[in-house]
C-alpha cells in the first residue's frame, strides 16, 4: 500500500495566488494554447482552490502555454468564486452531470491538448508530465492508471477497487479491446479536437467510459500512464453512487456493443434451439437416464424462437447505430444489403413458412382420418411444436428483412452514393 499525502488545500492556494494570472499564455482569447486543464465542479468550496492552484504550479513550472478551466454547474456554496481567484478560468455547464460539465469545459478549452480530472483533491494537478508526455508522443487519447501508479489507504472504496473498476474494465476490454486496465480512470488526456468528432454526449458519470468505448471504436491512438489517487478532500459524501452509477456505466457499454448484448447471446440461442428441436422431431433422445421428449422439444423450440428475436434485433440495432453514426459502420452488412438481399431472404422465408404449414397440415390430415380422434400424443405434439416454430422463425425473418431493407433505403436517401 502506497501511502499519499495531498497537497494541504490553503498552502497550495496561496502559492496559486502568488502566480500570475495569464500562466506564461498570450492573453489574447484567440490565440491557441498547447495545454487546458479542465475541472469539472459542484460545491467544490473546500477543494477546487487548491486543484486549481496545483495546476497553475504545473503550468509554470513547465514553462507551458495554457490555461486552467472550471466548469461549474450549479454550485451553491462559492466555487465559481475560489477558483477564479486561484488562477482558473470558469464556465458555466448548463444542467446538472459530471458529462454536462466535462462537455461545456472541453468545448471552451482553447487548448490543443486537453487534461481534465476532478477537482476533489483526490489527483495530483502538480504531476501531469506522463500524460503530457504521451500526448506530445502523438496519442490521442491517455487514460491515468491508478492501480499501477499508487492508491492511498481509504481513497477508494472496497467494492470499486476490488469489485466495480475490475469487473466493468475486464468487460471493457471484452467488448473493445484497447488493453486499457483501468477503464474509470477520472484523470485523462487527450487531443481535443479528436474528441469533439467522437463527440461523447452521456450527461452522467457514464460520461467516462462513453470517452474511451468512442474513441476505441473509432480508432484512435489509446495509451495508458500510472498515476496516483489521494483520498479526496470533501466533507461530504461523494456525487458518485456505486450501484445507481456502476449500473449506467454497464448498460451504456451494452448499448455500444450490440454484437455482445443481442447477436452472440441470439447465435448461441439460436443454434441449441435448433438442434435440440430438429434432433427431438424424429423421437425421443436418451441423455444418460434422462429421456427427452416432446416436451423438451417444446422448450428447444422456444429457445429457437428467442435466439432468433435477439440475433434480429441485434443485427437491426447495429445497423441503426451504424446509420445514426453511433457506432462505426458495419461493412458486411453495407455490402449484403447492398447486393438485393431482400428478395432471397423473403424466398428463404417463404420456403420456411411453406414448410411449417405443410407439417400442420400433415397433422390436421392424419388427425382427420382419425375421425378428429386421439392421436398419439407425443407424435402429434412434436408435428405441431416443429410446424409452429417455423411459421413464427418465417414471420419474424420476413419481418425483419424489410425492416433492414427500410434502414438501408434510409441510409442511401440521406448519403446518396456516386
Amino acid at each position: 500500500m502506497i501511502a499519499l499525502t495531498p497537497t494541504p488545500p490553503l498552502q497550495s492556494l496561496a502559492r496559486a495566488l502568488e502566480a500570475p494570472a495569464s500562466l506564461g499564455a498570450s492573453t489574447d482569447p484567440t490565440d491557441p494554447l498547447e495545454l487546458s486543464i479542465v475541472m469539472p465542479c459542484l460545491n467544490e468550496a473546500r477543494t477546487v482552490g487548491a486543484c486549481v492552484a496545483e495546476a497553475v504550479t504545473f503550468l509554470r513550472a513547465r514553462g507551458i502555454e495554457g490555461e486552467v478551466v472550471v466548469s461549474d454547474n450549479g454550485s451553491t456554496d462559492g466555487s465559481q468564486e475560489i477558483a477564479r481567484e486561484a488562477g482558473a478560468r470558469v464556465v458555466k455547464a448548463e444542467g446538472r452531470g459530471y458529462g454536462r460539465a466535462l462537455q461545456a469545459g472541453i468545448r471552451a478549452a482553447r487548448g490543443r491538448y486537453v487534461i481534465m480530472g476532478d477537482s476533489d483533491l483526490s489527483y495530483d494537478f502538480s504531476n501531469l508530465d506522463g500524460f503530457l508526455f504521451r500526448l506530445r508522443a502523438g496519442d490521442q487519447l491517455v487514460i491515468g492508471n491508478r492501480f499501477r501508479g499508487g492508491i492511498a489507504a481509504r481513497a477508494m472504496p472496497f467494492l470499486h477497487r476490488y469489485l466495480g473498476n475490475p469487473v466493468l474494465s475486464s468487460i471493457g476490454r471484452l467488448f473493445f479491446g484497447g488493453g486499457i486496465r483501468d477503464f474509470h480512470c477520472g484523470l485523462r488526456g487527450f487531443e481535443r479536437t479528436s474528441i469533439l468528432k467522437i463527440a461523447p454526449q452521456s450527461p452522467g458519470m457514464e460520461f467516462a467510459s462513453e470517452l474511451v468505448i468512442r474513441a476505441l471504436q473509432q480508432r484512435l491512438r489509446v495509451n495508458e500512464v500510472p498515476t496516483t489517487l489521494r483520498r479526496d478532500g470533501r466533507d461530504r459524501p461523494p456525487h458518485l453512487r456505486t450501484w445507481r452509477d456502476g449500473w449506467r456505466h454497464l448498460r451504456l457499454m451494452m448499448f455500444y456493443c450490440p454484437r455482445w448484448l443481442f447477436i452472440l447471446p441470439g447465435l448461441c440461442c439460436a443454434l441449441a434451439g435448433m438442434i435440440g428441436t430438429v434432433s427431438l422431431f424424429f423421437g425421443p433422445v436418451w441423455l444418460g437416464r434422462a429421456r427427452l421428449d416432446a416436451g423438451t422439444m417444446g422448450v428447444f423450440g422456444l429457445v429457437w424462437l428467442v435466439g432468433m428475436t435477439l440475433l434480429s434485433f441485434g443485427v437491426c440495432a447495429r445497423q441503426m447505430a451504424g446509420h445514426l453514426k453511433l457506432l462505426p459502420p458495419k461493412l458486411v452488412l453495407d455490402r449484403l444489403m447492398g447486393s438485393d438481399f431482400l428478395e432471397p431472404a423473403l424466398l428463404a422465408a417463404l420456403g420456411t413458412l411453406l414448410l411449417g404449414v405443410g407439417i400442420l397440415a400433415y397433422d390436421l390430415c392424419m388427425w382427420s382420418r382419425n375421425g378428429f380422434g386421439t392421436l398419439e400424443p407425443e407424435v402429434h405434439l412434436r408435428r405441431i411444436i416443429m410446424g409452429s416454430t417455423l411459421v413464427c422463425l418465417a414471420i419474424q425473418g420476413a419481418s425483419t428483412c424489410f425492416y433492414l431493407g427500410l434502414l438501408y433505403t434510409a441510409q442511401m436517401r440521406s448519403c446518396p452514393r456516386p
